[in-house]
């Protein structure tokens, strides 16, 4: 039968395994470089857990920041003392009586994602706006401001509490991409563009790239990473496989536009899986593009590789208004009927609701993400974090 020939030979395995497994594979052994400069895996694993322990970060933070310990201890007693509104009370407010009569499915709950959460104060807000106003908390974010800025004003260590605090994901993007120059031939925050053709980490970036996760792997804590290159993402299946105990999501630039992008993709994941058939993929960030039967085909192929209690797909509903996408960009009424169909999903908002976009001096604006933060005076701090807070708006 033709579907025969489709078939992978064992010839065809034992030829990547041989490739994989040669002592002067220079691809694997700069891996293996790198890997040990941070003292191998199980010393990698083990800082990234200590480093990582709430108690560790707070202790850290400690004397820095004295107004960022009071942020989080106010956010600490808060959740213990069960201030924020649950589910069901949301529930509720929302649909009144019926929804005790309501039968849920909680097994496709989508998760309200936000991006970007640049600054910690910006969280703090908007926990404050969710309490005044009985508003769901998001559960996962997305961060994309550079890593060294944050380190050095302590927003990395601040955030990754507050993460803890409230029990969210959250996702960072390393300072190792396109917009650092790695292109010679592009420059500056248009280098975006260039991540559509896969340039955002040139020759030797990728063992850079892998470098960086590393060291804010084992001083942070910090597991989870945004992926735009090919090549990185083939690095984190290779390290995950080789022990480390890492995850990354797969951005929106590295352009899963169709259902045979999302095969190539999970097929690098199933792989290169562990034994237990666990990856490090947690997150696919389908195309701007991608319409709802796409991701209902990609879903086919994630339920067949065993992906989809532990495989997210994280939609854009909403985009930044300006420098992305043609407005308006709203995906609401086709994520309500995919919800209905496939598990694991992710309402992304990347921007606010179009009709308060429209009246904003400053609307939210893809290009601001990268900003340094010495360059952003008070009043243009002040219309981000606006932007901000239009974004977790039901």
């Amino acid at each position: 039968m033709l579907r025969q020939k489709l078939k992978v030979s064992e010839k065809r395995l034992t030829e990547i395994n041989d490739f994989l497994l040669d002592t002067d594979n220079k691809l694997i052994n700069d891996l293996f470089s790198v890997i040990e400069k941070y003292g191998g895996v199980e010393e990698v694993n083990r800082k990234a857990e200590e480093a990582g322990k709430l108690e560790n970060i707070l202790e850290k933070l400690n004397g820095k920041n004295p107004r960022y310990i009071k942020d989080l201890e106010w956010l600490t007693e808060k959740r213990d003392n069960g201030e924020f509104i649950s589910i069901a009370n949301f529930r509720r407010k929302v649909l009144g009586d019926k929804a005790d009569s309501f039968t849920f499915k909680d097994e496709y709950a989508v998760t309200l994602e936000i991006s970007a959460c640049q600054y910690f104060p910006f969280l703090i807000a908007e926990a404050k706006h969710a309490l005044e106003y009985e508003e769901l908390m998001p559960g996962r974010f997305i961060r994309v401001r550079a890593m060294k800025e944050q380190e050095a004003d302590n927003d990395l260590l601040a955030v990754s509490a507050a993460m803890k605090t409230i029990g969210a994901s959250w996702c960072e993007t390393l300072d190792t991409k396109g917009t650092d120059g790695s292109n010679i031939h592009l420059g500056g925050a248009e280098t975006i563009t260039g991540y559509f053709g896969g340039v955002g980490q040139p020759n030797n970036y990728p063992i850079k790239w892998a470098d960086e996760f590393l060291y804010y792997y084992t001083n942070y804590g910090i597991k989870q990473v945004l992926n735009t290159n090919l090549g990185t993402v083939v690095l984190t299946y290779l390290m995950h496989k080789l022990g480390v105990n890492n995850e990354f999501k797969i951005s929106v630039f590295l352009g899963n536009d169709n259902p045979y992008a999302f095969f190539a993709t999970l097929l690098l994941a199933k792989l290169f899986s562990r034994e237990d058939g666990t990856t490090s993929l947690i997150g696919l960030n389908p195309s701007n593009a991608a319409n709802n039967e796409t991701i209902e085909m990609g879903a086919i192929i994630w339920k067949a590789f065993g992906f989809e209690d532990s495989v997210r797909f994280e939609h854009h509903i909403l985009e930044s208004y300006k420098h992305i996408v043609k407005q308006p960009y709203d995906r609401r009424n086709e994520l309500i009927e995919l919800a209905a169909k496939v598990k694991n999903i992710s309402a992304k908002h990347e921007g606010g609701e179009i009709k308060m976009e429209e009246i904003r001096e400053h609307p939210s604006d893809i290009l601001d993400y990268f900003l340094p933060k010495d360059e952003i005076d008070p009043v243009t701090m002040s219309f981000l974090q606006e932007n901000y807070m239009d974004k977790p708006r039901l």
